[in-house]
This record gives C-alpha cells, sequence and structure tokens, in this order.
C-alpha cells in the first residue's frame, strides 16, 4: 500500500483555519441551543424558534432519553430531520482515525490502575508510536502513561507531578514492574519548572491550564515533538477562553464562550451504572424542587446557586435539603410549607431538564473541536507538523482527541 505525501504546513494551516472558521459560524449561528444550561433555564428561547424539535423532545419517553444518552449520535440524526440547520454537525466534528496498535500493560504489570485508564493509556501508546527522543510524561500522576510507553521508548523517561505522594506511589510502582521511568515532584504551572531540552512531552487528559503550559512551554523550547490529548477546557485561571492561535485571536465576532459554556466540552460521560444515574436523578430533583420553591420565595425568576451538599444529606428527606439549602443562603422558609409539592415540581422539572439536555449536548464536540482546533493552530503558527484525530473509540473515552506535533525543522530554521 502506498501512503500520501504528508501535507506541508502551510495546507494543514489551512485546512485547520477552514474548519475553526465553519464551526465558529455555526455555533455563533445556533449559540441558543447551547448557552443557556437547562438546569438553570426552565423555558430556554429556542423552544419558540424551533417548535417542532422542542415538541418532540419533550414528548419523549424515559427509555427514549436513555436510548439516546447512551447514542447520542442516534439522537443527533433524528434531531435534524426537526431541525435541518443541525445536518452540517456530522461534517463538523468528523476526524480521521489515529489508533495504532493495542499497547495496554499487561493487567499483572498495571498496578494500582483503573481498567478503563489502562485501556486509554494503551490506545494512546499505540497512537503516537513509533517514538524516538526521550519523554516527558506532563502531568503523570502515578504515572500509569508513562509505564505504558516505557517499553516503546529509545532514551529517558521522566514524569512531571505536582502530588508528592503520587510521585512516590509512582516511582514504587515503577520499581515494582521494572519500568525504567522517574517521577518528579514539580508544579508544572510554577514560573520556574526546568523543561529537559529535546524531549517528547506526552500528556493523557491533563485539564486546561495545564495542558495549555504545556503547548506554549514546548513551542517557546522548541521541543521536537508534542502529544497531548486536552480535557476539561474550563479549569483556567482566566474563566473565559483566552484564544492561543494569532489568528483566532484576530477573528472578529468570535465565539466567547464563559467558564460554564466551556464546562460543556466534558459533560459527556460513558454509560453510567444504574446505581449513579437513580442518585443523579434524586440529587438533581431536590435541587430543582428547591430552585422553584427559592424564585417564589424571592420573588425573582432566576437561578440561586447552592454549594455541594454534604453526602448524608442523600440519605434525609426533601425537607431536610431544603432546610440545609435555604440555610446556606440565608433564606427563611414559612413553617406552613408543604414540601410534597415541591419535591413533584423538582420531579417535573428534571422530566424536562433531561429532554432539553439532549438538545443542549448536540453541541458538546462541536465545541471542544472548535478549542482544539485553536490549540492544532497556534502550533502550526510555531512550526509544528500536527496531526489531529482520534485515539481511540468514545465508548472507552469521550475525551478521545488526540493533538500529536512534530516540529518542522525547515519552519522553525526560517521563522
Amino acid at each position: 500500500m502506498t501512503l500520501p505525501p504528508p501535507q506541508s504546513v502551510h495546507d494543514t494551516a489551512r485546512s485547520f483555519h477552514s474548519h475553526w472558521c465553519e464551526l465558529d459560524g455555526w455555533l455563533r449561528a445556533h449559540r441558543v441551543f447551547w448557552q443557556p444550561a437547562p438546569f438553570t433555564t426552565p423555558a430556554p428561547a429556542w423552544l419558540g424558534e424551533a417548535v417542532q424539535l422542542g415538541r418532540w423532545v419533550e414528548g419523549l419517553r424515559d427509555s427514549d432519553c436513555q436510548q439516546f444518552e447512551d447514542d447520542p449520535e442516534r439522537f443527533a440524526m433524528l434531531a435534524a430531520e426537526r431541525l435541518p440547520s443541525l445536518r452540517a454537525r456530522e461534517e463538523l466534528i468528523r476526524l480521521p482515525a489515529l489508533d495504532g496498535p493495542h499497547l495496554a500493560l499487561a493487567e499483572v504489570d498495571a498496578r494500582d490502575m483503573p481498567g478503563r485508564k489502562r485501556l486509554q493509556a494503551g490506545a494512546f501508546a499505540g497512537a503516537v508510536r513509533p517514538l524516538r527522543h526521550d519523554l516527558l510524561d506532563w502531568c503523570c500522576g502515578k504515572g500509569h502513561l508513562a509505564r505504558t510507553l516505557a517499553p516503546w521508548t529509545p532514551g529517558r523517561l521522566d514524569g512531571f507531578e505536582w502530588d508528592p505522594d503520587l510521585v512516590a506511589d509512582g516511582n514504587r510502582l515503577a520499581r515494582a514492574t521494572g519500568a525504567s521511568v522517574t517521577l518528579h515532584a514539580q508544579d508544572v504551572l510554577a514560573e520556574d519548572c526546568p523543561l529537559p531540552a529535546a524531549v517528547h512531552g506526552v500528556a493523557l487528559h491533563a485539564c486546561g491550564d495545564l495542558h495549555r503550559r504545556l503547548m506554549t512551554r514546548a513551542a517557546a523550547a522548541a521541543l521536537p515533538r508534542l502529544s497531548l490529548s486536552p480535557c476539561c477546557y474550563h479549569l483556567t485561571a482566566s474563566g473565559t477562553h483566552q484564544p492561543m492561535s494569532a489568528r483566532v485571536r484576530q477573528r472578529s465576532g468570535r465565539c466567547c464562550p464563559g467558564r460554564e459554556e466551556l464546562r460543556l466540552a466534558v459533560q459527556e460521560t460513558v454509560t453510567a451504572p444504574a446505581r449513579v444515574r437513580q442518585q443523579t436523578l434524586k440529587v438533581s430533583s431536590r435541587r430543582l424542587g428547591f430552585d422553584g420553591l427559592q424564585r417564589q420565595l424571592r420573588g425573582v425568576d432566576e437561578y440561586l446557586p447552592v454549594p455541594s451538599h454534604p453526602p448524608a444529606l442523600n440519605a434525609g428527606s426533601f425537607a431536610d435539603f431544603c432546610r440545609w439549602a435555604a440555610q446556606r443562603k440565608g433564606l427563611t422558609l414559612p413553617e406552613s410549607l408543604m414540601f410534597d409539592g415541591w419535591e413533584d415540581y423538582g420531579r417535573r422539572r428534571w422530566h424536562q431538564v433531561r429532554r432539553h439536555q439532549l438538545v443542549r449536548h448536540l453541541f458538546r464536540r462541536p465545541l471542544e473541536l472548535w478549542l482544539v482546533l485553536d490549540y492544532a493552530l497556534f502550533l502550526e503558527e510555531q512550526g509544528y507538523r500536527v496531526r489531529l484525530g482520534t485515539f481511540c473509540d468514545r465508548k472507552l473515552t469521550p475525551r478521545n482527541i488526540l493533538l500529536d506535533a512534530t516540529l518542522d525543522h525547515r519552519t522553525a530554521s526560517a521563522g
């Protein structure tokens, strides 16, 4: 089989930029569907604009919702029959598969390593082979990815992790399994964080500012290669999206998602056990019931955030939860309050929220790809040739995007 020649930096950059522009325009045109959070907005404006879609969604049975939560692409296809502008979504989020051989550690060598994490690390390792440089595992935790990559690494393999307990555990695991891995206690966000020269930086699900710092540090040091799967884009000190690419920064009128919209990009999970789903139903219904109650008490139609509650409250009554929440928010509940009515209201609201979330969640992957394309453009502006695709199936992890950037020495020298 003859492989096509690799694309030039210019050709790939133009393709990424075009893709980002198409996504940006589509997201801006559909912002009414993804910016309001169903949990805090009982009557989103899109219900009046996409009447056919709204009627269909609100008429879904619980079993339908369960099916569509487990198979979001099926929901996307049926939703597009009611709102034709959604048909562009499939092509906009299409990415090539970059997966390679299955390189997960044998279970006997994967001590303290959750099974799903073992398979994710193995898929990531298969997608980034062959390896030609010393490796640095950025935000490595116990070094699960580092130990997975160790048999395929030609030189040194180090890891940076800020938690000294995880570093100690990771070095113990490396010694026990004979992996040539050394972890170091290091805050990667520190200004004086050292960066070894000429290493291949890798990161599997580094969050927010952590993966952004890896890209900026790698580019500044002209590291030969960088491979990362980003996660938790909302975990950033700025609280809003700060574009990395010069071309994206210069784009007037572009999307400007806040922290809550950035959180949307990572809300997808693999199928949750029935116990977890029941717990979600209970907790969410109670919070929505209290939300309706507080709106009436305060005489305002706005959501009032309530902090995380003690787990012990889950075993108590709805009235116990409301008294706790009211006390935390400085509200006085009437002694004659009938809690049963508000508990029923909360269940009805969760029934509605679940259906409205199906629509909002159509925009999770487009928003995530919009963010990652900015990263790809930034790296290309720094002289890297970038592969962008998926390293595993979404059923293993929805955070399956891989950015694999190799320094183009001709471009770097010209710059």
